[in-house]
């Protein structure tokens, strides 16, 4: 039996998922969750085999909990699932040795097959995908990246660097980096650019 952890930020869609991988007799979920902060915190209690997680959601992204259960629970396979084919978000996958990447438009027995997969110790990243995430490198830093979302929200640098810790010099030297890194204007620019590509 595979035990199963959703996170997703769409009621409708997590529901939808529920109650299609618990027609399976190998699949048993365990749980579910609305963000990835959410998740964090019902998972500390719970050691399911995968979790099934979206990229874009408030608060924590589907990412940066696959980063934490890295970290955390390293036995736990993570599987994404996403609309967006974003060549950055692949990349950042892959780094992060996220199990399985499946796009939320895949048939259901698509979607069955790869966790199936997952926990036989394949990795089910579609060939064109990965191609796809090799053709544009992502050049921010996670403090870059972390300060640029923040700026992206319309935060100021004094707001910024009291969510980060950091100190006002220090951010305003990570947003000028990104900014040169992107070629863009201003910081409100440079998080548009890095968001288009799938780098925040």
């Amino acid at each position: 039996m595979i035990r199963v952890f959703i996170v997703e930020d769409q009621a409708l869609v997590r529901g939808a998922i529920v109650a299609l991988l618990s027609l399976d007799q190998d699949i048993e979920v365990i749980g579910d969750a609305e963000n990835g902060q959410v998740a964090k915190k019902k998972l500390k209690s719970l050691s399911p085999d995968v979790v099934l997680t979206d990229i874009e959601m408030p608060h924590i992204t589907g990412l940066e909990l696959a980063q934490h259960l890295q970290q955390t629970q390293p036995n736990c396979k993570v599987v994404i699932m996403t609309t967006f084919s974003k060549a950055g978000y692949i990349r950042r996958a892959i780094t992060l040795g996220v199990n399985g990447f499946v796009l939320k438009e895949a048939p259901s027995e698509y979607l069955l097959s790869t966790l199936k997969k997952v926990m036989n110790g394949q990795k089910v990243i579609d060939p064109e995908l990965a191609l796809y995430a090799l053709e544009d490198a992502d050049p921010l830093t996670d403090k870059e990246r972390r300060a640029l979302r923040l700026a992206g929200e319309g935060l100021k640098t004094t707001e910024i660097a009291a969510q980060l810790f950091l100190s006002d010099g220090t951010v305003r030297n990570y947003l000028s980096d990104a900014i040169a890194k992107l070629h863009a204007t201003n910081r409100i620019d440079a998080a548009r650019i890095a968001k288009q590509k799938g780098w925040l």
